[in-house]
């Protein structure tokens, strides 16, 4: 038999045209074929927009009207949309054409991205490629119980690692559990609770702590030393530090990780992933020690004993290789950190002006803004009725109308919480700030007015989460 040649590229397959005539019904294939709730979801808050393409920072609809993107896809964008030196280089390794994922061949790429990512962690020896955050984590989850010999893995309160069987069960949000059990064992104890965590320990069967430096979920950073003060009592009990960097690594918070805004904090194992990615191609990432990973891999028998059918591939590691280059090319930290600094110093002003502001929050470019119960009566009645009908209404009803009077796009942090977060892109600026901040104030200049179109919208709010009961 002879091989079978490729179709020529003018033949067969034509994306642009596919788009051009099945594109405008994207909400009702996703309703038809996919998670039927999410387009539902969508149209009940005025989400349903139909973005046209994108770049850095900004969307832009078919009116040619721009949104700016303060959410970078649940922190996947951290170097915005289609940056043009990731571009480049997925361009270049598909020219390459690579003999890739051969699976008996030790392809350049993985070790170099490797190199480079170590090189940021100079306490850390090994890493291991897969596809996502939640396979990070489950990589660590598995080496931390293989190295120790122990089965039990503590995890804090609203803690979130990701959706797989093995994140689940440290995922501090029932909601997320709730119909998935039986679960690996696990335990929650309270971030910043080194008592909690002593307790646990005694009992002999834990294998490790995974914590976010800054949990997602609410904007809560770990309280100065617990990080170094729990690795020690850690290590006494031979318990492993897992760092949960997924969502705050690559210079979130204004520093490449989020545990080096502290000294002497050196982790087992750290996990990271999205921003990793430029965007474009899924890679997550787990370093560890040396002596965890020679443990795991302890001969010949168990080389593949950990593995991933796409991990290593050739255009994510592409595309990690590019976003390094980028993140020190181009100062993300550094803007990060001041950019951030300048976003939470203008919102935190706001909080004395604003009863229905509580507290501003965050590390770099990583901003919680919390709201809560108001002074004054008639705003505090209708702040109860919120609550009595689902807590984080208030949340949302901010949101809703920050995309729609001011086209920005933001996200409330967690399900029955009064908390926006902001993760926007790494490359943002003043120009982003202001704009932000002055959309905010007059949204909240809404909330506070006698009347407001926010309330009408609140009632809006309060119907459904009652139907949905």
């Amino acid at each position: 038999m002879t091989t079978l040649e490729p179709a020529a590229v003018t033949e067969g397959f034509d994306l642009a045209g596919l788009l051009a005539e099945r594109g405008a019904e994207r909400y009702e294939l996703h309703a038809r074929h996919l998670n039927h709730q999410l387009p539902r979801m969508l149209r009940t808050i005025g989400f349903d927009k139909v973005y046209e393409r994108a770049e850095g920072a900004y969307f832009w609809d078919a009116d040619g009207n721009d949104y700016l993107d303060m959410l970078a896809g649940f922190g996947v964008m951290g170097l915005g949309r289609h940056h043009p030196v990731v571009r480049k280089a997925l361009h270049d390794v598909l020219d390459a054409q690579l003999a890739d994922l051969t699976r008996f061949d030790c392809q350049p790429l993985p070790g170099l991205l490797a190199e480079k990512l170590l090189a940021h962690s100079p306490y850390l020896d090994r890493v291991f490629f897969g596809n996502s955050g939640t396979e990070a984590v489950e990589t660590a989850l598995k080496f931390a119980r293989y190295a120790t010999g122990r089965p039990r893995v503590l995890y804090c309160h609203h803690a979130f690692h990701g959706l797989t069987t093995g994140s689940l069960s440290v995922n501090g949000e029932d909601g997320f559990r709730d119909g998935f059990a039986p679960l690996l064992p696990d335990t929650a104890v309270p971030l910043g609770d080194l008592d909690a965590l002593a307790r646990e320990l005694k009992k002999g069967d834990v294998a490790a702590l995974v914590v976010e430096p800054v949990q997602g979920k609410g904007v809560h950073e770990a309280p100065p030393g617990y990080l170094r003060a729990a690795r020690e009592l850690l290590h006494r009990h031979k318990a492993l530090l897992i760092l949960d960097e997924v969502q705050t690594g690559l210079g979130r918070t204004g520093d490449f990780y989020a545990h080096q805004h502290e000294d002497g904090v050196e982790p087992d194992l750290v996990c990271v992933a999205k921003a990793l990615s430029g965007g474009y191609v899924p890679v997550g990432a787990t370093l560890g020690k040396e002596w965890i990973f020679k443990k795991v891999y302890s001969s010949m028998d168990r080389v593949l004993v950990h593995s991933a059918s796409f991990g290593s591939n050739a255009q994510a590691m592409a595309a990690g290789l590019a976003v390094l280059s980028v993140v020190e090319d181009e100062r993300i930290v550094a803007n990060a950190r001041s950019t951030g600094e300048l976003l939470k110093a203008r919102l935190t002003a706001l909080v004395d002006k604003y009863e229905l502001l509580s507290d501003v929050r965050g590390r770099g470019l990583m901003i919680g803004i919390e709201f809560g119960r108001p002074r004054s009566l008639k705003l505090r009645s209708r702040w109860t009725m919120l609550q009595a009908a689902r807590k984080g209404l208030f949340a949302q009803m901010v949101v809703v109308p920050l995309l729609q009077r001011h086209r920005i796009l933001t996200q409330v942090s967690g399900d029955h919480l009064e908390v926006i977060k902001l993760i926007p892109p790494l490359i943002i600026g003043e120009r982003e700030v202001d704009r932000f901040v002055e959309a905010f104030t007059e949204v909240m200049d809404d909330a506070h007015s006698g009347g407001g179109l926010m309330w009408d919208f609140g009632r809006t709010l309060v119907k459904q989460a009652v139907a949905n009961r």
